[in-house]
């Protein structure tokens, strides 16, 4: 499994399914196994969790400094 690639479904899920994102937020573990479909051990569970909150968290702020430069 790539973890990478996963990173990046969980996260376009998250970002394009406004369902998924509140369960992701409110049960990451349960939200991520539903999109895996496969049991993987706590630490890579938590290893997908970090990345994809790490990504997500790059990608409001890339469209934040993009929206204010804009203003200028």
């Amino acid at each position: 499994m790539d973890i990478k690639e996963k990173i990046e479904e969980i996260v376009n899920k998250v970002k394009s399914d406004k369902d998924f994102a509140s369960k992701f937020s409110s049960d990451p573990v349960k939200a991520i196994k539903s999109v895996l479909g496969i049991d993987l051990p706590d630490d890579q569970i938590k290893a997908l969790i970090e990345g994809v909150k790490a990504k997500v968290s790059i990608d409001q702020a890339g469209g934040l400094l993009g929206s204010i430069k804009k203003l200028f």
